[in-house]
């Protein structure tokens, strides 16, 4: 059976999420802070992760960065606010999908489902990938390792995914719609705004000057191009 942490400050709504789930096949823990969060998730196999934004303590987006570090799986912000700049910020702290209070439980459900699905199919091919070496560049598809000039850099799954999709198919133009539905999925719920985000924190850990990249390049107006 599928583990989900729950980690939500609103005790209520937390209940609620793990209702929903567990009538769907899923079995869930509900932590209320990000210290006890972190805790949980370093000591428990959890396929996904529902974190609210607005915690006691240590907040959403720097208990995303710390989970980051440590764990591959996918992690869903909830959060009442609706700007932008805060997606922005839980995409660039290693979020891979945003839903806004009040929601609908049965769409939380879904993206549940969707992300986990698309997590398992990704771990599945992986097995078919080979490795990629370009330049000071390697990529090991199994360990998941990314290396430049030897130096290990941390990844996370859909940075490691996006990287190697660009740098599978060299010397092709993809366009963020086509990146996004390629690593995020069709039955993701979101905008290709992640894809720059990932895009820009891949530069700054493969490039030598990410102002002026060497491997992934900025076709403007059409969209990215890695070069071989």
């Amino acid at each position: 059976m599928p583990r989900i942490l729950i980690i939500e400050d609103e005790l209520h709504i937390a209940e609620l999420e793990r209702d929903y789930l567990e009538v769907n096949g899923f079995d869930s823990d509900i932590v209320t802070t990000g210290e006890e969060g972190l805790k949980h998730a370093k000591a428990n196999a959890y396929n996904l992760i529902i974190l609210d934004l607005m915690l006691p303590g240590v907040d959403g987006f720097e208990l995303c960065k710390e989970l980051r570090k440590i764990l591959d799986i996918p992690i869903l912000m909830v959060t009442a606010r609706k700007e932008d700049i805060d997606k922005i910020r839980g995409f660039d702290r290693g979020a891979d999908d945003y839903i806004v209070k009040p929601f609908n439980p049965n769409e939380l459900v879904a993206r549940v489902k969707a992300h986990i699905a698309r997590y398992n199919r990704l771990i599945n091919r992986e097995h078919k990938q080979n490795d990629i070496q370009i330049r000071s560049l390697a990529i090991h598809s199994d360990s998941r390792q990314v290396l430049i000039n030897g130096e290990e850099k941390t990844f996370t799954a859909k940075e490691f995914d996006l990287l190697y999709f660009l740098a599978a198919n060299p010397n092709i133009v993809f366009s963020k719609d086509h990146l996004f539905e390629r690593i995020w999925g069709y039955d993701s719920i979101g905008d290709n705004t992640t894809v720059t985000v990932h895009i820009r924190k891949i530069r700054e850990k493969i490039e030598e000057d990410p102002s002026n990249p060497q491997y992934i390049e900025t076709i403007w107006g059409v969209g990215y191009r890695f070069k071989k």
